[in-house]
């Protein structure tokens, strides 16, 4: 289903709704910077299933084998009516291309739930576990980049999810032709180098289509290996290596004094003391002055909207990596 913006769920108490369990609302500077570039598809679990606002806090119990959904105080268990509600939702739910969910969530916790031996005032046992409707999500849409708010003030997570959810919404909105595949593949060759080397040679094996397969099974292979390149987030090293490929294409034309300052800005980002961004704007700045209409293509130069290109971090160490 073609889309003018990409379709990303969210838990509906971050930024639309005071829906939590004490009547608050959440803020998120990514959720709320990305209102004007995607369509948002809000979800609140617990207000779903009957629970009103405010109201008593839900936890996890575990009981045996099985993690159960329960008021933090009455006992009273909500196991079956979340499930339900959960298999349900997704069921209905139209095609997306990521997911956003609250932290720590005994309903939207994607990872970090805590988790207790019983309902009353008592601590929680070591350990954690997911959200009951998040791990519906993650077990269900297979594929598809989930991440918490939490997680996203994060700089390097937050480009990967950011990459992946505009890459997949991209390729979900070619129209089936190998022309257009072909095109696709080509304005990803480097975006896809920094992910997986190996794995971007699967994939053009798949657009090269020696076994004369109908056009309809290769786009569904190609998807499902594009999958598989964005399944982890690119090591540095990787990005380095495309950006010693890309600089190649200037080296002719570049002064000594233009390539000591590249290289220096280089070695800047290899010991995380500059983003990526900052090399990527070198380039693009060649891009214009050489006007490389192949380079000008490429989603490893921009991925996502520049709109949504920051430098705030929560975690510094790990800003850049």
């Amino acid at each position: 289903m073609r889309s003018d913006k990409p379709r990303i769920l969210v838990s509906r108490c971050i930024e639309f709704d005071h829906c939590r369990y004490d009547g608050h609302i959440l803020s998120s500077p990514i959720v709320h910077k990305l209102k004007e570039h995607v369509e948002f598809i809000t979800v609140c679990p617990e207000v779903e299933i009957g629970l009103g606002v405010p109201r008593e806090a839900i936890r996890l119990v575990r009981e045996g084998e099985n993690v159960k959904l329960i008021k933090s105080m009455s006992g009273d268990d909500h196991t079956k009516a979340m499930e339900m509600f959960a298999d349900d939702f997704i069921r209905k739910l139209p095609e997306i291309h990521g997911c956003i969910l609250k932290s720590r969530s005994p309903s939207c916790g994607i990872k970090d739930v805590k988790i207790y031996p019983s309902a009353g005032r008592i601590a929680s046992l070591p350990g954690s576990e997911t959200g009951l409707f998040g791990k519906k999500i993650l077990h269900t849409l297979v594929g598809i980049p989930v991440e918490d708010e939490g997680r996203l003030t994060n700089l390097r997570l937050r480009e990967h999810f950011l990459t992946s959810v505009y890459l997949l919404w991209d390729f979900d909105n070619l129209e089936t032709s190998m022309k257009n595949l072909v095109s696709f593949h080509t304005r990803n060759k480097y975006l896809f180098m920094a992910y997986n080397q190996v794995k971007l040679k699967e994939a053009g094996k798949i657009v090269a289509n020696h076994e004369r397969l109908n056009v309809k099974d290769v786009f569904t292979s190609y998807r499902n290996k594009l999958v598989e390149i964005i399944s982890k987030i690119p090591r540095y090293t990787s990005n380095i290596n495309v950006l010693m490929h890309v600089f190649g294409y200037f080296r002719q034309n570049l002064s000594k004094d233009e390539k000591d300052y590249y290289f220096s800005n280089l070695e800047l980002y290899r010991s995380r003391q500059l983003p990526l961004i900052a090399l990527i704007t070198i380039i693009r700045a060649w891009i214009e002055r050489f006007d490389d209409k192949y380079l000008r293509e490429q989603t490893f130069l921009q991925p996502y909207p520049v709109e949504l290109i920051s430098s705030y971090d929560s975690d510094r160490g790990k800003m850049y990596y």
